[in-house]
């Protein structure tokens, strides 16, 4: 059969970058385990078991050239994946055959290549996140003070500044980073624990020396780059709370992102502010006028994917019995890698957008204009009480004034024409150069731009000067 005739993810073909997608792939996974088999005997070595040089060499020789053939034959024979790569591996490694995987069990090398590879995904997803702030950051400076429409309920209520709500959606993105950076730095492998976590097959290799058996487990968790970065105790398995854990922080990472594009999206609809647009994209296959706003579209929907399958790693931490159940195995296999899959995916769309949004500034400014005259009343009433009005009548007649004009505007279809109404009436007393000084539409951004210069410089510059960002692969279709 050809590819075509079989189900391939969407998350690999369209949606990932090749980097995550091999992160998770077979090749990672099994030349990972040969990693984790060399440095089982090295450390075994060196620990004091009968292996020689010449048997870590030889395993050294084959850690990437990996007998595919002879494993997949193997496991259909075996239908069990581990045991049949160690008898692949000792095809090819004749001298060695006897000492790989020894005292170890399946999950040694699985439980630990998981952890390997999610941490080596989350790097990547750390690097896009730091784009996603840049990108947002450059944003949000350049519009720090351009008024717009802020809302509660979805109803217009202030002004804020396009940069302010920009900053919004970083300091969402940082409260993510800072949970994804913990957990990076709290990651743990498993080590070496035996069947059931109690290392008794370890104790009997080293004929009852418990501090080489502890040691092999510093030694071989140092070797994979996790210093002091195990679980001390253990079932079979580590933890599936860690997994629980990395899905939250991958789930927190699609939850801003969700609110990122759901709020574009409305913008979009407003004609304010837009995704970017292709010369030759199609909007709609129906109507050529549109355009649609299709990758913040993609990102809510990747999102809700990601959120949703969180909960399959919350369930799983919270059946595992006692020492080890198996029902954690076929759910792992897929719900860990697309959730990075996903993540990544909307962090590929995220870069994309931000990096090259549309800024309508002359639609957002008749906006504020269309909705200005009802908020700015409440100055109004003060500079009018100040020439010696009488707050109550005047109250009273912005009220009725505001009704007018509102059943103008929503049931007649016409325009705002409150302040003419305002000017009209002499209770007021004010013209048109007073009202044209009132409406001044920086007088009701409050600190919205003095908050932007302050966060940037105060939060987000600092975490980004801290890292460098290198190039990043989003070569996909955004």
């Amino acid at each position: 059969m050809t590819d075509r005739e079989l189900y391939i993810s969407p998350l690999t073909k369209r949606y990932a970058s090749r980097e995550m997608s091999y992160l998770f792939s077979d090749d990672k996974k099994f030349k990972t385990w040969r990693k984790l088999w060399i440095a089982l005997a090295e450390s075994e070595k060196e620990l004091g078991l009968n292996i020689t040089d010449e048997q870590i060499d030889e395993l050294k020789k084959y850690a990437e050239d990996i007998n595919y053939e002879v494993a997949e034959n193997k496991e259909r024979e075996t239908r069990h994946d581990v045991m049949s790569h160690v008898y692949a591996y000792g095809m090819q490694c004749p001298t060695a055959k006897p000492i790989i995987h020894l005292g170890a069990t399946s999950c040694y090398v699985g439980d630990n290549t998981d952890v390997i590879i999610m941490k080596e995904a989350l790097e990547l997803i750390k690097a896009k996140l730091l784009v996603c702030i840049k990108n947002l950051r450059e944003f949000a400076l350049k519009y720090k003070g351009l008024p717009t429409l802020s809302y509660t309920h979805l109803q217009p209520a202030q002004l804020t500044t396009v940069g302010k709500r920009a900053c919004l959606w970083i300091q969402d993105l940082i409260m993510d980073f800072e949970q994804l950076e913990y957990c990076i730095e709290n990651l743990k492998l498993l080590g070496v624990k035996g069947t059931t976590g109690t290392q008794a097959s370890f104790l009997k290799l080293f004929n009852g020396d418990h501090n080489k058996v502890k040691k092999l487990d510093e030694m071989i968790c140092e070797k994979m780059g996790f210093k002091d970065k195990y679980f001390k105790v253990t079932g079979q398995t580590y933890p599936r709370k860690q997994d629980s854990i990395v899905l939250n922080v991958l789930s927190n990472i699609a939850q801003s992102a969700y609110k990122f594009s759901n709020d574009l999206r409305i913008l979009q609809s407003f004609k304010e502010i837009e995704e970017p647009f292709e010369k030759n994209q199609i909007g709609s296959s129906a109507m050529p006028y549109k355009r649609n706003p299709m990758r913040s579209e993609r990102i809510s929907a990747l999102a809700r994917y990601v959120i949703v399958n969180s909960t399959n790693a919350d369930i799983t931490a919270s059946t595992q019995w006692f020492e080890r159940t198996l029902d954690d195995s076929a759910n792992r296999r897929i719900v860990i890698a697309e959730s990075f899959l996903a993540v990544d995916g909307i962090l590929n769309l995220y870069i994309n957008i931000s990096s090259n949004m549309v800024v309508n500034d002359k639609v957002i400014l008749r906006r504020v204009r269309d909705e200005l005259p009802f908020m700015a009343t409440e100055n109004i009433l003060m500079e009018c009480v100040k020439r010696g009005g009488d707050r109550q009548e005047l109250h009273e007649r912005i009220r009725v004034h505001s009704m007018e004009a509102a059943k103008n505007v929503k049931q007649l279809g016409g325009n705002n024409d409150l302040l003419d109404r305002i000017m009209n009436d002499p209770m007021f007393g004010l013209n048109k150069e007073d009202i044209s000084d009132i409406m001044d539409e920086s007088k009701y951004i409050g600190r919205s731009l003095e908050q932007v210069e302050e966060f940037i410089s105060g939060v987000v510059d600092p975490l980004l000067d801290k890292y460098s960002i290198e190039n990043i692969d989003v070569d996909i279709f955004v």
